[in-house]
């Protein structure tokens, strides 16, 4: 059979997609939301393990429930594909549409920004240096993925693995050192409502868990999907779940609960408080290795959703064409580069951002409902990949992704309402585009 030379090459195993789900996922949150999560859930360590435990195992359902709708439909795109077959295309299009905008390229530019700004606790960059260096990180990792997804892999992999494992070093070192017992809450904390503190804590550690979602954009690159996919996808989310609890087993150890959720810091003061406030540095590069690997992830990812989006008429059409060397869809990488450049030049990423990654989830939700749909339409079809517990197994995740886009109306309705009007201007872009299409060639 001859390779069509507007596919992708699928060059990615079982490991690829194992640290690709690492690398996307652990970013800054667990740097950051810890001590929010510790507050939220009433001062009680355990509540707070429970919380991370639990937020960990709904992640995992949802990656069993992607595990099977990638190997039946292993097409780049990943989540743009479920919902365009499932709930049709005008839905679809709207995911691609914020995706494009704003929450792929205000991510790598939020974390390139991040990364530099802990870099300067290692080397003095100033103001405009910063800023030079977060736009040479941008450009640096998207000449990566230019270059080859197998390639990009390759400095994923090790970004991602030598993040991975100083962090397991890091939970280790404070939790045998620390001096506070794991289990105890803060003395006459609150106790925690279900639906207020807890489902606040909730919450914030699925915006922490995020990102493992995007790894089904590189369904189409994987070698053998049909059993490499669910693999990678269950065992990185699984993996995520063990560092999570063990670093913040070892953030309660080294600090108590008190002070554990007064930081600010939480990574720095727990190294601080068990090997002396000079080691500082070493948190630092961490969260440099940390955030660059999330970025690079991202450009490895995000651009294929443009890429199918292309391919079905939907977009640019550029961004459709593999390059002719690489094997990449170096049109859609470059798109995603220049604008991660420019927001990273401006510094207006922050609020678009904030205002519209909560509609992803409603997508994820989608994505994962998408499975019923196929289950209704081919009641005995033979899939390469089951999921376990199956209606349960997506239902709770769809109720988890509806919770978090609940919650976030709920507590920033004006920040929602910005999201909610940027993804409704993508009604008329898409209706620009399918009029195009049909002028061009035969509607389907």
């Amino acid at each position: 059979m001859t390779e069509n030379p507007s596919d992708l090459r699928r060059t990615l195993g079982r490991g690829d997609i194992v640290f690709a789900v690492i690398g996307n996922v652990i970013g800054s949150g667990l740097f950051l939301v810890p001590a929010d999560t510790l507050r939220a859930a009433g001062g009680s360590t355990a509540a707070a393990l429970m919380v991370w435990m639990l937020g960990g195992i709904l992640c995992l359902l949802g990656a069993l429930t992607y595990a099977e709708l990638g190997a039946a439909n292993p097409q780049a795109g990943g989540i743009y594909c479920y919902v365009r077959d499932a709930f049709g295309r005008l839905p679809a299009f709207l995911y691609g549409w914020v995706l494009f905008l704003i929450i792929g390229p205000a991510t790598v530019a939020a974390l390139a920004v991040a990364s530099v700004a802990y870099l300067g606790q290692l080397v003095n960059v100033g103001g405009t240096g910063a800023r030079v260096v977060s736009l040479l990180m941008i450009l640096v990792i998207g000449a990566i993925n230019v270059a080859g997804a197998r390639k990009s892999a390759d400095v994923q992999n090790a970004s991602a693995g030598l993040k991975y494992g100083a962090l397991v070093v890091l939970g280790v070192i404070l939790i045998a050192l620390g001096k506070w017992k794991l289990f105890a809450t803060v003395a006459d904390a609150p106790a925690p409502s279900l639906f207020g503190g807890v489902g606040a804590a909730m919450v914030g550690v699925l915006w922490a868990y995020e990102g493992w979602q995007w790894v089904t954009f590189s369904a189409g690159e994987t070698r053998d999907p049909r059993r490499t996919f669910p693999f990678g996808l269950v065992v990185g989310t699984g993996a995520l779940i063990v560092i999570y609890l063990l670093v913040n087993a070892g953030y309660f150890i080294a600090l108590g609960p008190a002070a554990a959720q007064r930081s600010t810091s939480i990574a720095a003061d727990a190294v601080a408080a068990t090997l002396g406030a000079g080691m500082g540095k070493v948190i630092a590069a961490l969260v440099v290795l940390a955030t660059f690997s999330a970025a690079h992830s991202s450009v490895l990812t995000v651009p294929r959703v443009f890429y199918q989006m292309a391919r079905d008429g939907l977009f640019f059409r550029r961004l459709a064409e593999v390059h002719p060397r690489f094997g990449t869809p170096a049109w859609a990488v470059g798109s995603t580069t220049a604008l991660s450049a420019i927001y990273a030049l401006s510094g207006t990423f922050d609020q678009l951002l904030t205002a519209v990654v909560f509609s992803a989830w409603v997508f994820y939700g989608l994505g994962a409902a998408a499975i019923f749909v196929f289950h209704r339409r081919e009641p005995s079809a033979t899939l390469p990949f089951k999921v376990p517990g199956y209606p349960f197994t997506p239902a709770l995740f769809v109720l988890a992704s509806a919770a978090v886009v609940i919650n976030t109306i709920f507590t920033q309705l004006r920040v929602s309402l910005v999201g909610v009007a940027v993804m409704l201007l993508g009604v008329p872009a898409y209706y620009a585009w399918r009029r195009r299409t049909f002028v061009t060639q035969p509607a389907d």
